[in-house]
């Protein structure tokens, strides 16, 4: 089997957030791969939260050519001659992101090939998973994270998390502290966790949006709700800071959705600055690579789990590998997933079940993408 032919479509996908009224628009750039084969197999894959043209162009020009004629059995000889290509001196960014993208769709590929899910042919750990819904954005007022809360509740769900920070560092040119910031956060917080009732798990995320004194304070102050785990606490998701405040606090850390290289997941362990860590598959290398960094993280007793949203990818990670945990059901990306995938599959109370269908298991809608076209 080789490959014939390469795809790559930069969309902007435009959601509503409608959980309450009024509801809340959101956009998400992603860029979506499809690789074809000799064999009339066709995969596909995705990657986002980089920026979307700038990937494409990166797939188009670089990765294509190096791969076209190539068999996708061979997965970890692809990924070499891709790291080579695009990042050969370990950087992260937007070569890492065509990587993951070309990834999926390879994986994808395989699966239909052996007739086998990809869940399956990463070890087929189980065949249901716990999901957590993220839903408490920086779009929510205050008065509305409550009854957001309450309605994901009220539709099965009873792991929740929300962002805090609020951009807090980007947006220092604004006439604001980081101290107002973490005591709006208190609030926020303390509504979602009176909304959502003392049994639900309740989880935050800063999105590397403080740095440590304030992300400390912020951990200390939150002790009585009971926070789960804090994602992404500290900028730059800096090993020696997040390390201080897990002993600091006590609070778990979780993060590695942004990073695209497995040292830096090496590092983290050896720190032991995190509780578990969120490889992505659609931005971290892909399947080839983050079942690796699961191995690694195995080593350590941590587990995997899911952060940086597209759960119906990453998903089949955390079924596949036996240290795998929960998946994040990302209410934006998940409408998003719906305006160009057909036979995605429904989480219900707290849990997701995985498909037997070959490959991803389920499919890319192609006549929907020109809609959604940004280059």
């Amino acid at each position: 089997m080789k490959i014939t032919a390469i795809r790559a479509h930069a969309l902007s996908l435009p959601v509503t957030l409608d959980i309450t009224q009024p509801g809340k628009p959101l956009k998400h750039q992603v860029c979506v791969v499809e690789i074809e084969t000799d064999a009339g197999i066709t995969g596909h894959g995705l990657t986002s939260i980089g920026p979307a043209v700038p990937i494409k162009a990166a797939i188009d020009a670089i990765a294509a050519p190096q791969i076209i004629g190539m068999d996708p059995m061979n997965h970890e000889r692809i990924w070499d001659r891709l790291y080579w290509a695009l990042v050969p001196r370990g950087q992260s960014g937007i070569g890492m992101h065509a990587i993951a993208a070309i990834d999926v769709a390879i994986w994808d590929i395989r699966g239909k090939a052996l007739g086998q899910p990809i869940w399956k042919l990463l070890g087929g750990a189980r065949d249901a998973c716990p999901v957590y819904v993220t839903f408490g954005f920086g779009v929510y007022g205050d008065d509305e994270l409550g009854p957001a809360a309450e309605a994901w509740r009220q539709r099965g769900f009873s792991r929740l998390k929300m962002t805090v920070g609020n951009s807090a560092l980007q947006r220092r040119d604004e006439p604001r502290l980081l101290s107002d910031v973490i005591r709006q956060d208190e609030h926020r917080v303390k509504a979602v966790r009176e909304a959502a009732g003392a049994d639900a798990e309740l989880f935050i995320d800063a999105n590397c949006s403080l740095d440590y004194f304030h992300a400390v304070e912020l951990a200390g102050a939150l002790m009585p709700h009971h926070i789960t785990f804090f994602e992404e606490p500290i900028t730059q998701n800096d090993v020696r800071q997040m390390a201080d405040l897990r002993r600091a606090t006590g609070m778990r850390v979780a993060c590695g959705q942004n990073e695209a290289q497995s040292y830096r997941f090496r590092d983290m362990l050896m720190a032991e600055a995190v509780d578990m860590i969120q490889p992505n598959v659609v931005i971290t290398g892909g399947f080839t690579q983050c079942a690796k960094i699961a191995a690694m993280a195995a080593a350590f007793n941590v587990s995997v789990d899911n952060g940086g949203a597209w759960p119906f990818f990453n998903a089949h990670l955390q079924a596949g590998v036996s240290n795998g945990g929960l998946v994040e059901m990302h209410y934006s990306s998940v409408e998003a997933c719906r305006l160009i995938y057909d036979g995605l599959p429904e989480a219900a109370d707290d849990w997701i079940s995985m498909s037997d269908t070959p490959g991803l298991g389920f499919d890319l809608n192609t006549d929907r993408l020109d809609a959604f076209r940004i280059g």
